[in-house]
């Protein structure tokens, strides 16, 4: 016969065993700062990571490359940014640039991604962002060694797997890339406090069978300049991993379909009406990237989980107006 204390006992084993197995979500709004705080020091450099983490964000955003020699860096482009990457004589790189898998990590350190280029529409579009000299492109596992010195145990990493259907040659294969980033954050013991985000949905699908608690969240755009959903198209979208929009005919229901726990659309793109469906599939919104106040407090007031942000002053601002709590802040230095 089985004793009360042993019932009691398995009971919590199975709660224990439930709770394991639940995505880890943050546990109020959520604050990412977008390629760390764009809007205020270069992207995706440990600078701009020290910046958020200094101000106080619940999140450092990010994009992933792999090198030639299996080193996961810190870059929004699968190849090298000429916008923002000089060599080592400080002259400006001129396209077609070579791609970050061509390259070691001793070869990606050669280049300085401090600066962006006079006269550049992102230089336009960024004018607070402070200029600096001798900056290179960051290693993964140096930002979450980052995080480490300025005490943060609690700051979130949402890693964003920069694969595409439309130029499979600049990266490694999705599943490879996944195999190799999941690698990384096992050995970096950082599985609890990472989120995988992708517009290619093939990465997501990889993560979600080699690692299945790892939370995994569904980039979406239909835009000009990137559209991986295909909602109205003939053909169908290599992005999506087979789920079509003409089979379920939204977005958030496609993401449901596909495994996901977070949708991630182009914030020009959301209604108040999509988050109360994603919400109502268990799916969390945090749209990406919102940078002028007016937008983030409409959007906060629809009720999304977080927000993706250059500036992370501007939204803690809005939040602080709003009441919500904020991150607290971990300064640290670069």
């Amino acid at each position: 016969m089985i004793s009360g204390s042993d019932l009691r006992r398995a009971a919590r084993l199975l709660v224990t065993l439930v709770m394991s197995l639940a995505p880890v979500f943050a546990s109020a709004f959520d604050l990412h700062g977008h390629r760390g705080a764009r809007g205020l020091a270069p992207e995706n450099t440990l600078p701009a990571f020290a910046a958020a983490l200094s101000l106080g964000v619940s999140t450092l955003e990010l994009d992933t490359a792999i090198t030639r020699d299996g080193v996961v860096v810190v870059s929004h482009d699968a190849r090298l940014n000429p916008d923002i990457t000089r060599g080592a004589d400080g002259r400006w790189l001129n396209p077609p640039t070579r791609a970050v898998r061509e390259l070691t990590l001793d070869d990606v350190l050669h280049f300085d991604v401090g600066r962006i280029k006079p006269g550049s529409e992102y230089s336009r579009n960024f004018p607070d962002q402070v200029r600096m000299d001798k900056v290179t492109m960051p290693t993964l596992a140096q930002v979450f060694q980052l995080a480490r010195r300025a005490g943060n145990v609690d700051v979130r990493f949402n890693i964003e797997i920069k694969t595409s259907p439309e130029k499979p040659a600049d990266t490694l294969a999705p599943e490879e890339f996944a195999r190799e980033l999941l690698a990384l954050i096992g050995r970096e013991g950082m599985g609890s406090r990472v989120i995988v985000q992708s517009f290619d949905w093939r990465a997501l699908k990889a993560v979600q069978a080699l690692a299945p608690k790892i939370t995994t969240s569904y980039l979406s755009a239909q835009q000009r300049f990137l559209d991986n959903i295909a909602a109205g198209k003939a053909e169908d979208s290599a992005w999506t991993a087979g789920i079509q929009f003409r089979d379920h005919g939204s977005i958030p229901k496609m993401v449901k379909a596909a495994g996901g726990a977070i949708w991630s659309p182009f914030f020009r793109e959301l209604s108040a009406e999509s988050v109360k469906e994603a919400h109502a599939l268990g799916l969390q919104v945090i749209p990406w990237t919102v940078n002028k106040k007016d937008d983030m407090a409409r959007l906060i007031d629809w009720g999304v989980d977080g927000l993706i942000t250059d500036r992370p002053d501007y939204l803690r601002d809005v939040m602080a107006e709003k009441k919500l709590p904020l991150p607290k802040p971990t300064p640290v230095t670069p």
